[in-house]
């Protein structure tokens, strides 16, 4: 582990609960305490070289997000499989240069989107590809708090990596188009709101609005299908199926309303579900689902909705190519 912070904590404790955890570096004292406490009896280091420098066979990145394209890069170079937290990378050819590398070393590369993992989303990703919501029309995801406040990322890079990365799983493709405008409070030129509307191809329209100025925590994902409506709200911790939907009679456009039925997920850690995910990317071989290609998808939105956001919302279009694709 290279961070023992905010969130890197989180995963200190998830990897020592597996019995993997080798080795924690932290460049703060506060942090090599924390993860003395944390891991006692597990090798601690102030220096990032010290570690690379070991037999360790994968490394996981929980650092500022200003440090992880050069982190992960000297990880790579020195035979490591990574695991990077989001985002992958600052700009999107720094991702491209990681994943590149990656594939030149044959070493894992591993995006830290842990919301892919949770079990109300991978069920809510379930009934998608089962058809039981019929043809997805929109979407939309709203993360909203106050705090934490960033200094270096704003809002767009902090919190929307989740939602981006979770959207284009359930549409299987990148948008054409990404529209993004917001707003700054508290710091300068870091904006705390902002609005993200992606347009797909096949008529799909998504937006998602993330906050850190915000009275209370919501964490809810909407997905609107021609049969049916889902909603997946992490911080009630339920996804419920809606059976409603709009028919058409006698030339008129009529809401069809239904009851809400939850839908059963298991109650396993998002979080120590991820950390296993690496554990057998190393082992096995095998890519995570957030590798790096999904990694590098969700930074190429990420810097389109950037690129509106400073143009104060103007469209952004992507071109596509063979690689876009998600299936």
């Amino acid at each position: 582990m290279i961070g023992c912070g905010y969130w890197g904590k989180n995963l200190v404790r998830n990897f020592h609960a597996l019995g993997a955890l080798a080795a924690v570096c932290d460049a703060t004292p506060q942090g090599r305490e924390l993860a003395a406490s944390l891991a006692p009896g597990i090798p601690i280091y102030s220096d990032a070289d010290a570690l690379l420098s070991t037999d360790v066979s994968g490394v996981v990145i929980a650092t500022p997000a200003e440090t992880h394209f050069d982190l992960a890069r000297q990880a790579l170079l020195a035979g490591k499989d990574i695991f990077v937290e989001k985002p992958l990378a600052l700009a999107y050819e720094q991702g491209s240069q990681l994943v590149r590398l990656a594939g030149e070393r044959k070493r894992m590369l591993m995006v830290g989107h842990v919301l892919e993992y949770h079990p109300g989303v991978v069920a809510l990703y379930d009934l998608v590809q089962r058809g039981v919501l019929g043809t997805i029309q929109y979407i939309y995801s709203n993360r909203l708090s106050l705090g934490i406040f960033r200094r270096e990322e704003n809002i767009l890079w902090s919190f929307a990596p989740h939602d981006i990365a979770v959207i284009l799983r359930l549409v299987g493709s990148l948008p054409f188009e990404v529209v993004c405008t917001g707003g700054t409070y508290i710091r300068p030129n870091i904006a705390d709101v902002t609005m993200t509307n992606l347009l797909f191809d096949n008529g799909v329209r998504a937006h998602i609005h993330v906050s850190w100025l915000h009275p209370f925590k919501e964490q809810r994902l909407v997905v609107i299908g021609s049969r049916k409506m889902a909603v997946f709200d992490d911080v009630a911790k339920q996804l419920v199926l809606y059976d409603q939907r709009v028919e058409w009679q006698e030339g008129q456009p009529v809401p069809v309303r239904g009851e809400g039925e939850r839908v059963d997920y298991t109650s396993d850690e998002p979080l120590r579900l991820e950390c296993q995910a690496f554990l057998d990317a190393i082992a096995q071989r095998h890519p995570a689902i957030t590798d790096g290609p999904s990694g590098l998808r969700v930074l190429r939105v990420l810097q389109a909705a950037q690129r509106s956001l400073v143009m104060n919302g103007e469209p952004v279009h992507l071109p596509m190519d063979a690689s876009d694709s998600l299936v």
